[in-house]
C-alpha cells in the first residue's frame, strides 16, 4: 500500500471521552454509528493512552511529542488542589520555546487549522502563537464556563444564534476551513470541548435517550455508588460517587451528537474527493468523568476515570484511518501513547524527524502499516497532584502487559498484570516482589531522567482539614 505525498492530518481530539463510551468499544447504550464505521475503515487501537489523567498537560503532549513531566506542565491549568501533600509547580502555558507539531506541518507548506478547545495559555500563548493558521474558539479555557448553548461568550470567537448548540456551531466552522483550504495539504486539529461539563445536549436527542433507559430498565438500576471522602482540602466534605453503568440520558446526547458532527467532517472531506489523501486520528486526552461532577459515564470494565491513575483514567478510545495504507478493520494491541503523535504526522508527511524535539514518542507508522510492535517497551506517566475526582498524586510505568503505579502519599506500590485483570482488581506487588523492585527502578530512573517533581508533605493538612469550610 502506498500513502498519498503529504497527506491532509485530520486529529480529532475530545475531551474527557471515556474508553467505553464508543459503541465499538463495548457500550451498548451510547450510539456511535459514525465512529463504528471509522473502526471498520481503519485500524483500532485496544491500548492507546493519554500522557495524563487531566486535560492541559495531554494536550501539551500533542503539540510537542513530550510528556508532560518533560514540557512541565503536569495538571490542567491552573488547578492548585492539596492534600496531605502540596501541589508541585508547574507551567501554566504551553512554552514559546517548543516547536509544536502544527508549527513543524506549517513550515513543509501545509495549511494549519485549529478549532475547538485549546487550554494551554492565555492571550500571547493562542494557538496562532504556535503555527496555527486559524484558531477558532481556542483560548485559556478549559470548558464552555457559559454552557453549549449560544450565547457561549468564548473570548476570541462569535457567538452563534440565540439556542445554537456549540458543537453544530464548531463543525460548521471546520467545514469552512477545509473547503477553503485550497491546493495545499492541511492540518486540522479538531478539538471540541465536548463532553466535558457541564452535560448539556439538545432536547430532542436527550429525550431519544430518556426513551431509551426506560426501555432498557436502566432508569431504575442504581447507577451512583456513593464512596471514600475527597482526599483535597477543597472537598474534604464530599465524597466521590462512582458511576457504575452508563445510563445519563444528557451524556448519551452529547455523545451522539458529536459523533454526527464527525461524520459531517468526514462527509465533506470525501465530497472534496480527499478521502483517499485524509490521515484521521480520533481519541481523547483523558478518561471518562467517571467518580465527581456529576459522574456522566462509566468506564467501567477499567478502573475509575479522570484524574486517576488507574487505566480509567488513562486509556482512551484511539481510531486511525488511512486508506492505501491502514487496512480496514484491524485491530493494534501494542499500547501507544500522547507523545506518539507528533513523530508520527511527520513521518505519516513524509518530512524528517525532529528527535531533539519529539524526544518521548515514537512514530506510529510500523503500526499503521500492519507490522507488529514498536521498538519500546514501556510507557509512562507522572502526575504529582490531586485532582478533582478523587485521585492522589502518583506515578506509573506500563512494561508490556505489567503496569505498576507508585502514589506518592505513602509511597506504596500496585502491580497489575492488564492482560488477565483489565479492571486492575488485584494488586500482586506483594506475589512479585522481584518485579515490583524491578518496574520500579525503571519507574524512577525515568523520573529522574524528566525531572518530575514529588510533591512535599503539606504542613498544615491536619489544621485545614479540621477547619469549617
Amino acid at each position: 500500500m502506498v500513502p498519498a505525498k503529504n497527506p491532509n492530518i485530520l486529529f480529532i481530539l475530545m475531551d474527557d471521552l471515556g474508553y467505553t463510551d464508543l459503541s465499538c468499544y463495548g457500550s451498548s447504550f451510547y450510539e456511535t454509528p459514525v465512529l463504528d464505521r471509522l473502526a471498520c475503515e481503519g485500524m483500532r487501537f485496544t491500548d492507546g493512552y493519554a500522557s495524563c489523567p487531566v486535560c492541559s498537560p495531554t494536550r501539551a503532549s500533542v503539540m510537542t511529542g513530550k510528556y508532560p513531566a518533560t514540557v512541565g506542565i503536569t495538571n490542567w491549568i491552573p488547578g492548585e488542589p492539596r492534600g496531605r501533600l502540596l501541589s508541585v509547580p508547574y507551567l501554566h502555558e504551553l512554552p514559546h520555546g517548543e516547536v509544536t507539531i502544527a508549527q513543524a506541518l506549517k513550515e513543509a507548506g501545509y495549511r494549519t487549522f485549529h478549532v475547538g478547545k485549546w487550554h494551554l495559555g492565555g492571550e500571547g500563548h493562542y494557538p496562532e502563537d504556535f503555527g496555527f493558521d486559524a484558531n477558532v474558539a481556542g483560548c485559556e479555557w478549559g470548558n464552555p464556563r457559559k454552557g453549549y448553548f449560544s450565547p457561549w461568550h468564548i473570548p476570541n470567537f462569535e457567538d452563534g444564534v440565540e439556542g445554537e448548540y456549540l458543537t453544530d456551531h464548531l463543525t460548521d466552522r471546520a467545514i469552512e476551513l477545509i473547503r477553503g483550504a485550497g491546493p495545499r495539504p492541511w492540518f486540522l486539529h479538531l478539538s471540541h470541548y465536548a463532553v466535558h461539563t457541564p452535560i448539556q445536549a439538545p432536547a430532542e436527542l436527550v429525550r431519544k435517550y430518556e426513551d431509551k433507559a426506560r426501555r432498557l430498565g436502566l432508569d431504575t438500576r442504581q447507577a451512583l455508588v456513593e464512596g471514600e471522602y475527597f482526599p483535597t482540602v477543597h472537598l474534604k466534605n464530599r465524597r466521590v460517587m462512582r458511576r457504575v453503568i452508563q445510563s445519563n440520558p444528557v451524556y448519551a446526547a452529547m455523545v451522539e451528537n458529536f459523533d454526527t458532527n464527525i461524520g459531517r467532517v468526514l462527509t465533506a472531506i470525501e465530497e472534496l474527493g480527499m478521502t483517499e489523501d485524509t490521515l484521521v486520528v480520533f481519541t481523547s486526552d483523558n478518561g471518562g468523568l467517571s467518580t465527581a461532577e456529576g459522574s456522566p459515564t462509566s468506564n467501567a470494565p477499567l478502573a475509575e476515570g479522570k484524574g486517576w491513575m488507574y487505566d480509567g483514567g488513562v486509556r482512551e478510545p484511539l481510531l486511525v484511518r488511512w486508506p492505501r495504507v491502514v487496512r480496514p478493520g484491524s485491530v493494534c494491541e501494542t499500547p501507544v501513547t500522547t507523545p506518539d503523535f507528533y513523530p508520527t504526522f511527520l513521518e505519516a508527511a513524509g518530512l524528517p524527524p525532529r528527535p531533539e524535539q519529539h524526544c518521548d514518542g515514537v512514530s506510529l507508522m510500523p503500526l499503521l502499516r500492519g507490522h507488529a510492535g514498536l521498538d519500546r517497551d514501556a510507557i509512562f506517566w507522572h502526575y504529582p497532584h490531586y485532582s478533582n475526582q478523587g485521585g492522589t498524586p502518583g506515578c506509573s510505568v506500563r512494561c508490556g502487559d505489567w503496569k505498576l503505579i507508585e502514589f506518592f502519599e505513602d509511597g506504596h506500590l500496585e502491580l497489575y498484570n492488564l492482560r488477565d485483570d483489565i479492571s486492575e482488581d488485584h494488586n500482586l506487588a506483594a506475589d512479585r516482589p522481584v518485579l515490583v523492585r524491578e518496574l520500579h527502578d525503571r519507574l524512577v530512573a525515568w523520573r529522574e531522567q524528566v525531572h518530575g517533581l514529588i510533591p512535599e508533605p503539606n504542613p498544615n493538612y491536619a489544621e485545614e482539614m479540621r477547619r469549617d469550610p
